[in-house]
């Protein structure tokens, strides 16, 4: 049977669709989870300890502006069906600032913190309405599946930009720049040519600077009629806390407690992608047998267990000798927690996307986005906060655990099925 023209275009859409998060990855790899974190920690602070502080102060600022912006934007986005338009603002939104990061250096702390945290509101804020575009792609039946390619796609992308270290290691800057510009050239595509699909909301004037923030307190009101939605976010917001606070300190734990090198960090988040993309395709298929919401259950039980593997058996001396080769024990962690990081992302997304009604899709996914970014007023601020009192970036990671059990136990109020909308314009 031949593939009819509807479905040739799907899949043409699709995979416009997932060059975005081929682009965008270059960034969350780079800038945010390696070399700039490790970078703004020990060049930049010049290995003080309070460097992990002001990190985690940049994280959060940028976050909770994020968050604001999210449901706002969402909102704004559903009313003009213009998604694309908003995604483009906050692309550019992150390039821009990522490509000055040429300019830092030693003792540049407010620059370099400045930059980092423009572009992460950027980056951070463009998903929203990344995410929002799956619904407009494919039906519900295919979500958990788009969902899953898009995110093994970006593994591809984050291997990619993982590549780039190599001849750049010596020159990091140099690195910050070509990282901007991956990032332009592969997202360019999605504003060209992938389709939206439009609403006709009638010919009522609205004033757009207080839209956002009316529907948002409308619909903030009236959360108790979108009950399923609320447990999963409510849910999602603890152990997401903890998958993010993990993205954000992997790198900075793996060179001061660990002592890794720069080749040791690349080859440490090579195989977190590796493991990531793995991860994505696997539970794609899992997830449609055990159901997206058990499979999330699955995927926080396994996060617990490789935090506790990492807080009693990985330290700097922790090396495991196998068919001649030297492998420290938290390469094998990494390759654990890249295979539950793709699939808990994608997961999520697919659940969100199931349980969210068509006409408030992209408002309800700033809500999710809110969700994530304020969940890291918790993970990292505990992460960096018990680093610095302790001095033990160990004690510092077993401390999330908490979150992820919160979480896990939040999960069995939701159930999978679609919330009936009651928009307001």
């Amino acid at each position: 049977m031949k593939p009819t023209k509807d479905t040739m275009k799907n899949k043409q859409q699709v995979f416009v669709w997932t060059l975005y998060d081929f682009a965008n990855s270059s960034y969350a790899v780079i800038i945010v989870a390696f070399v700039f974190a490790v970078y703004f920690t020990d060049i930049i602070a010049q290995k003080e300890p309070i460097g992990d502080f002001y990190w985690s102060l940049g994280i959060n600022i940028s976050m909770i502006i994020s968050a604001v912006l999210n449901p706002v934007c969402g909102a704004l986005a559903d009313r003009t069906s213009n998604k694309k338009l908003f995604l483009l603002f906050f692309t550019i939104l992150c390039i821009v600032p990522t490509a000055l990061m040429y300019f830092t250096g030693q003792g540049t702390i407010l620059f370099g913190i400045i930059l980092f945290i423009v572009s992460n509101i950027g980056f951070q804020t463009s998903m929203t309405f990344y995410d929002a575009f799956i619904s407009d792609m494919v039906d519900e039946k295919d979500y958990n599946r788009v969902s899953s390619i898009g995110y093994a796609v970006g593994y591809v992308g984050s291997l990619a930009a993982v590549f780039m270290v190599f001849p750049l290691k010596d020159n990091y800057p140099m690195l910050f720049a070509l990282t901007a510009l991956f990032f332009a050239v592969f997202s360019l595509p999605i504003f060209f040519f992938l389709k939206e699909k439009k609403i006709d909301h009638g010919k009522e004037e609205i004033n757009y600077f207080t839209y956002g923030f009316k529907k948002v307190l409308y619909t903030l009101k009236h959360i108790n009629k979108y009950r399923n939605l609320r447990n999963f976010l409510l849910s999602y917001f603890l152990y997401i806390d903890s998958v993010n606070t993990i993205i954000f300190f992997s790198g900075i734990y793996a060179s001061r407690t660990l002592n890794f090198g720069t080749i040791e960090l690349a080859i440490f988040f090579i195989i977190v992608q590796i493991t990531a993309l793995i991860g994505s395709l696997v539970f794609a298929k899992l997830g449609d047998r055990l159901g997206i919401k058990r499979s999330i259950a699955v995927n926080i039980i396994f996060w617990i267990g490789i935090l506790v593997f990492i807080f009693f058996f990985v330290d700097v001396n922790s090396y495991l000798y196998a068919f001649g080769l030297k492998i420290h024990y938290f390469f094998i962690a990494g390759g654990f927690a890249g295979t539950f990081l793709g699939s808990t992302q994608s997961l999520s997304r697919a659940l969100m996307t199931e349980l969210t009604p068509f006409e408030i899709k992209t408002e309800f996914f700033g809500f999710y986005a809110l969700f994530d970014k304020t969940s890291t007023l918790l993970g990292p601020l505990t992460f960096g906060l018990v680093s610095w009192l302790t001095g033990s970036q160990k004690i510092a990671i077993f401390s999330i655990t908490g979150f992820f059990i919160a979480g896990l136990w939040l999960l069995k109020y939701v159930k999978e099925e679609k919330q009936i909308s009651d928009v307001r314009y």
